[in-house]
């Protein structure tokens, strides 16, 4: 009798403890990370560029529905081989993931008051989709989601294609009146993530001879736009130079800086100087020592990987003559980046806004309904009133 009594109350012991540890894991406050994402494998290469080719927030081409579809499957070979060379998929999920945990254990303990935090993934064209994401975050009960992109710097083809991405997910349906959200679309000034890059110059300068670092010219590089964005009057531009000015101003160092641009797609005009043509400029000019910064990207992908490190440094510095070039490393999980992320989501959850008026202004020349109705959307699931029975039409 008396250890069958002992029995079950270690059972209930068991069952209570249980019971304890997953309401204390519950997560309360959703950190969700917005991106493009990357192929993890060369099998989805062809559906990942099919995606892209046929985003108008993205690029817009006549007649895309066919053209774009034309496009990526004439591009997936080159791409698959492309992958294959750094490995055979993206590491961009790794890295977020491993971002994401980082980041909301710093958070854990820096804001007691609305931990549990949990970091959910949102890629743009490859899994996990937004969609996938926000239908988790509703199932796991969170009280307060925080819409954090991982582009530092706006732009409407980028951060713009994936709150769109939300937008048309609560298109026809119920947005969840339980749920307290807020956005953080941009922080392309933040002082730690000019720290972070300044520090990623410095490893790389310690590699050239002390006679000749100060003079080590510091390229920064970020993806090019279309010249008809920034006509339009997407931010993107001044907000990456705006990185770049207070990088420079946390370096301290003599080194000559510029600011160029890559990865241009298709035959419209684009935002120059671009990377490659600079590096052979530059090499012509008799400046043959070098330093790339990819100033716009938080982790390593295919375009870091393969795009700077083989195409520019391996292949065409040594074609135009470049004596030494280097590329500093993205952010990753370097610690100081780690502390940007949290300083900037902690101060958000504090101080607020839950929705910037920067955001909620429309470039001067935008002529877009979507992007109108999406910045109203956003207007409306991130105001203080009650959202009950609000949909999105």
């Amino acid at each position: 009798m008396l250890v069958s009594l002992c029995r079950r109350n270690s059972i209930v012991m068991r069952l209570s403890a249980a019971l304890h540890t997953e309401t204390a894991q519950k997560p309360k406050t959703a950190i969700v990370m917005l991106n493009m994402g990357g192929p993890q494998t060369v099998d989805e290469v062809g559906a990942y560029l099919h995606r892209i080719m046929t985003d108008r927030d993205m690029i817009q081409l006549p007649v895309q529905s066919r053209l774009g579809p034309w496009i990526a499957s004439r591009r997936t070979d080159e791409v698959k081989k492309k992958y294959m060379e750094i490995g055979g998929g993206s590491p961009i999920l790794k890295w977020t993931n491993l971002q994401g945990s980082m980041l909301t254990k710093a958070l854990d303990q820096m804001l007691p008051e609305s931990a549990p935090h949990k970091h959910y993934v949102a890629f743009r064209y490859v899994p996990p989709f937004t969609d996938e994401t926000f239908e988790q975050l509703e199932k796991d009960g969170i009280e307060r989601a925080v819409i954090f992109s991982q582009y530092p710097q706006y732009s409407c083809a980028t951060t713009g294609s994936s709150l769109n991405a939300i937008a048309d997910f609560y298109r026809k349906r119920q947005i969840p009146q339980n749920i307290k959200f807020s956005m953080i679309e941009r922080w392309p000034t933040h002082p730690l993530l000019a720290k972070v890059f300044t520090e990623r110059i410095k490893e790389k300068l310690e590699k050239f001879d002390s006679s000749l670092r100060n003079d080590v010219l510091i390229m920064f590089t970020a993806h090019s736009l279309p010249l008809k964005a920034v006509s339009r009057g997407d931010t993107y531009p001044h907000e990456v130079a705006a990185t770049v000015a207070a990088t420079m101003n946390e370096l301290k160092l003599p080194n000559p800086h510029r600011l160029v641009w890559q990865s241009k797609v298709g035959p419209l005009p684009w935002l120059q100087p671009y990377t490659d043509d600079a590096i052979k400029a530059y090499s012509k000019q008799g400046r043959k020592h070098l330093i790339l910064v990819p100033i716009a990207f938080v982790n390593e992908h295919i375009e870091t990987l393969h795009e700077l490190d083989i195409e520019y440094c391996e292949e065409l510095a040594h074609e135009a003559g470049v004596i030494q070039i280097e590329r500093a490393s993205a952010p990753n999980d370097h610690p100081i980046f780690i502390a940007a992320l949290a300083d900037v989501v902690a101060k958000h959850l504090t101080n607020g806004p839950r929705v910037s008026k920067q955001f909620l202004s429309r470039c001067p020349h935008c002529v877009s309904e979507r992007c109108k109705s999406s910045k109203e959307f956003f207007r409306k699931l991130c105001s203080q009133s009650s959202l009950k029975d609000q949909t999105y039409a």
